[in-house]
């Protein structure tokens, strides 16, 4: 006879996906919402009103309607520059931390030189040092080589950030030694052996490092506030808090579309993800 399912964990687990669940739930139903009925929800919270009193919201709009996301699509331009602006500030990113984390996490996993431990923790203790501590250091450098207020300010220290060669490094550590060691012995090159063997090989580690840092480029508001002053290089996490008391429609409707690719990201990586995670924190 099958078993009943306890009615409390499944009650808890409930509560706890309809908390994680309601703000997108909240955005969509933002997205398909008159801007009247908007207004009357949020004003109280967002906007200046005379008459004060308090924020509701409702499960489902009154009236759904497609008018902030065809205003937002066809009378906005300003949207399309901040996402492709977002769109070269995350794969920029991610594509120079192909080239600059992989082999150096390879390195550090595989190769034997004098202060490989050192470089290593340093490594790691950069990983865990908060935006707030570097942002300084990283404004003096931008400064000066002349990139402040460009995306380059931005994508360089992306690019050289510590958290992908850390997970990286301890995919690849996973590789067998005895097959690198049996390239070795074919004539292989140590070049040949980290595109044919350990690329392959560590492809978990890398997709996961790639799919974290995708999704924290695209979400980045500290970094571009810092660095980015011109409203032409502006990404969507700073177009969006302009346009919160201008119009509160374009505002969800931008929200709700911003969503979109950092969830095909996760979407189609999360299995490499789930590798990558297992594989950084699990060691044989």
């Amino acid at each position: 006879m099958r078993k009943k399912k306890p009615l409390l964990p499944v009650l808890i687990l409930g509560l706890l996906a309809f908390t994680v669940l309601w703000p997108l739930w909240f955005t969509v139903g933002g997205a398909l919402m008159a801007l009247d009925e908007l207004t009357a929800a949020l004003g109280p919270a967002l906007l200046d009103t005379a008459d004060g009193g308090y924020a509701v919201w409702t499960i489902l709009p009154s009236w759904p309607t497609l008018q902030p996301l065809a205003e937002l699509l066809l009378d906005t331009p300003q949207f399309f520059s901040a996402f492709w602006n977002t769109c070269l500030l995350a794969f920029a990113q991610i594509a120079g931390q192909l080239v600059v984390a992989a082999p150096a996490s390879w390195a550090f996993a595989k190769l034997r030189f004098a202060g490989r431990r050192f470089l290593l923790l340093g490594y790691i203790a950069l990983m865990v040092l908060p935006f707030q501590v570097l942002m300084v250091p990283n404004y003096l450098i931008a400064t000066r080589l002349g990139i402040y207020d460009t995306p380059l300010s931005v994508i360089l220290p992306g690019v050289f950030s510590a958290f992908p060669v850390f997970i990286m490094t301890r995919s690849f550590q996973d590789v067998p030694n005895e097959l690198l060691e049996a390239a070795k012995l074919d004539g292989a090159t140590a070049w040949q052996i980290f595109w044919k063997i350990g690329v392959p090989l560590g492809y978990a580690g890398i997709f996961a490092a790639l799919v974290l840092n995708f999704i924290e480029g695209w979400n980045a508001v500290e970094q571009p506030l810092l660095f980015l002053k011109s409203q032409s290089n502006w990404p969507l996490s700073m177009y969006m808090n302009d346009i919160v008391t201008d119009n509160l429609g374009i505002a969800m409707a931008a929200s709700l579309l911003s969503l979109i690719p950092a969830m095909l990201v996760f979407l189609y990586g999360q299995t490499y993800l789930e590798l990558g995670i297992q594989a950084g924190g699990i060691k044989a």
